[in-house]
Formats: structure tokens, C-alpha cells, sequence
């Protein structure tokens, strides 16, 4: 579910637990207070790494496009 949420409202996801536990409730309409927080703690995590990915990509990007100078 929450690779779901990511892949379609992708542009709302947070990498903080509390904004996504509002997602979560307004796209699924879950009223399990338990499930919601375990699918919005797992969207926060899957955000930060994410994130931690892309930046991680950009720097080797830019590395390569500067052709290893110093």
C-alpha cells in the first residue's frame, strides 16, 4: 500500500510520520488507527531512503560529469 501512495501521490509524501499519517487517512480512508500508523511509519521510511537514494545519485552524477578533476 504504501509503495502505492508513494508511486501516485509521490509530490504529498513527507519524510515526516505525522504528515503521512494525514495522507494515508485521506487517500484510504482507513479508520484502524493501528494500520494506518504502520502504513504511514513505512511510508516515512521509504521516503527517507528515497531521498537518501536521489542524493546519493546526484552526487556520483556530478562527480562523473566533472570528469574526476581536483
Amino acid at each position: 500500500m504504501a509503495k502505492l501512495i508513494f508511486e501516485k501521490y509521490g509530490d504529498q509524501v513527507s519524510v515526516e510520520f505525522d504528515k503521512n499519517k494525514e495522507l494515508v487517512a485521506k487517500v484510504l480512508g482507513i479508520e484502524s488507527k493501528f494500520l494506518r500508523n504502520s502504513i504511514a511509519g513505512y511510508l516515512t521510511s521509504y521516503a527517507k531512503r528515497f531521498m537518501k537514494t536521489e542524493t546519493v545519485e546526484e552526487v556520483y552524477e556530478e562527480e562523473v560529469e566533472g570528469g574526476g578533476e581536483e
